[in-house]
């Protein structure tokens, strides 16, 4: 089992799951986050950080979103690892409680500025 960031993430990309999380299994895309289900230890302690409740077990992912299971497993390999909560998105607060965010899914990874 592990856990799976699903479609309410998309436009929103709060954080504070990642800071919670004792494994380093968060990758970060530009508007979303998703778990690496090897890496995850299947804790949970992420699942009550999440203010828009975007994350589930895998067993658990309504059927709605479980094409959101192998989007995780995919975008694990390819988006960079995230370690420390940072600011949500703008849009955030306005997308939190919309439906239907599939289609504003970006397969791009987290710009990072260099330091």
């Amino acid at each position: 089992m592990a856990f799976v960031v699903c479609e309410p993430c998309i436009k929103c990309k709060y954080t504070e799951c990642v800071s919670v999380c004792p494994v380093a299994c968060f990758h970060e895309g530009e508007n979303m986050l998703v778990i690496d289900p090897d890496e995850c230890i299947d804790c949970g302690v992420c699942v009550d950080e999440c203010p828009v409740r975007a994350i589930y077990s895998d067993e658990e992912v309504p059927d709605k979103w479980k094409d959101f299971i192998a989007l995780n497993a995919e975008y694990a390999q390819k988006w960079p690892l995230i370690e420390d909560s940072q600011e949500p998105l703008p849009t955030a607060e306005k997308a939190q409680n919309e439906l239907g965010k599939r289609e504003y899914f970006s397969p791009n990874p987290a710009e990072r500025e260099e330091a």
